[in-house]
């Protein structure tokens, strides 16, 4: 049973029972089955008990003998040790469910919540950022949390150390979501039990795994994928080339979130990864008032109907005697600042039109010329980059 066969981007009705549910998590926590899978799984059957029914058959005709399902008594243990921890199992489709996670296409089936799920319904802000950060990093991390939460942002984070625990600590009064990569039960690290403490109380802790499970390196980038999810933009503070706040940040594009990125020096290599994301076109920060200009100027007026996966866009904001020029820009300009936003590394199509800010389908008709005269590259996943 592979995980990756089926997308989780059709319409799903949440379970309505309590069997339904504990169905569900009987499922999810079956070996071999991951979110793709239980997605297809529930397609092809229906429901999840029926699903269940068919798993060791399935498992069989795969060449695994002796295959045996999540039992109820595995799935009830889990369901009282939640409850008795403080934390609720919410569903996707239910209204608890935070909306913009269950928009990613692998959107958990369920997540286990200990704090205020209302956080998740107020405009979020994912901000992330290097373990090993610096002094300054730090304290650019806190000045951001603490005054996009003044302006009514919620701050999430994946509750690593320095960049990560400096924008929870920051926005704990002003509201703070946490994504663990272990269980919520699994404390790492270790240091942080005070401030989990804290978020817990006045915060909010999510995770997909089951409760007790510890974090393994590769549940890290699997995590980091619903920090971009649940936000509208990501800040990344600090960064390595090779790190996995990167890795936020390409989930990030794929999911059309924006991405922004604090500057550093060329010579630290702390900065090293946020300097290559502006320069392949994410957008500059220099303090919170940069991020709140780039959500204006990014949204549109309610009669605007231009669409992007969901996504509205709007042409970019004039004033003074530039707001009596004609709005529409000519084909050949529109070509160049395509041409002016790409590099020879890959972007998302959905994130270069979104920067664009014009009807999506003018920008896919210069996109498709500009392929046509070889002028730049698509690349798989809906990428796009210079032709070298």
């Amino acid at each position: 049973m592979v995980d990756d066969l089926f997308s989780s981007s059709h319409p799903l009705l949440p379970p309505k029972t309590e069997d339904d549910q504990l169905d569900w998590l009987r499922l999810l926590r079956s070996r071999r089955v991951g979110i793709s899978t239980f997605y297809r799984l529930l397609a092809e059957h229906g429901t999840a008990r029926n699903a269940l029914e068919h798993l060791p058959d399935i498992a069989q005709s795969r060449g695994l003998t002796g295959y045996r399902a999540c039992s109820q008594k595995d799935a009830m243990r889990e369901l009282s040790q939640g409850i008795k921890y403080g934390a609720q199992l919410v569903f996707r489709g239910q209204p608890d469910y935070p909306k913009q996670l269950g928009q990613i296409s692998d959107a958990p089936p369920l997540i286990w919540a200990r704090g205020d799920l209302g956080l998740a319904k107020r405009p979020v802000t994912a901000l992330v950022g290097a373990r090993n950060a610096s002094a300054l990093g730090c304290q650019m991390a806190r000045r951001l949390a603490h005054d996009l939460g003044q302006a009514g942002d919620c701050i999430v984070s994946g509750l690593a150390r320095g960049i990560d625990a400096a924008a929870h600590q920051a926005a704990l009064e002003t509201g703070t979501i946490a994504i663990l990569a272990g269980g919520l039960k699994t404390l790492y690290p270790p240091e942080h039990k005070a401030l989990t403490a804290l978020i817990a109380q006045q915060g909010l802790l999510l995770s997909e795994q089951p409760l007790n499970l510890r974090p393994q390196a590769h549940h890290f980038p699997i995590r980091n994928r619903l920090i971009s999810g649940l936000a509208t933009q990501i800040i990344i503070v600090e960064a390595a080339l090779k790190s996995g706040s990167l890795l936020t940040a390409r989930n990030a594009l794929d999911q059309g979130r924006d991405v922004l990125a604090v500057p550093g020096h060329p010579l630290d290599p702390r900065a090293a990864g946020c300097n290559a994301l502006i320069r392949d076109g994410a957008a500059l920060v220099r303090n919170a008032q940069d991020v709140l200009d780039l959500r204006q100027n990014l949204t549109p007026p309610e009669n605007d109907k231009t669409q992007l996966n969901g996504a509205p866009c709007q042409p970019p904001v004039m004033s003074g005697r530039a707001a009596d020029k004609p709005a529409q820009t000519s084909k050949s300009q529109l070509q160049q600042d395509i041409l002016d936003r790409l590099s020879v590394t890959a972007i998302s199509e959905n994130h270069l039109i979104r920067r664009l800010a014009r009807p999506v389908a003018e920008c896919n008709a210069a996109i498709t010329e500009l392929e046509l005269d070889q002028k730049l590259l698509r690349h798989a996943g809906g990428h796009v980059s210079l032709r070298p």
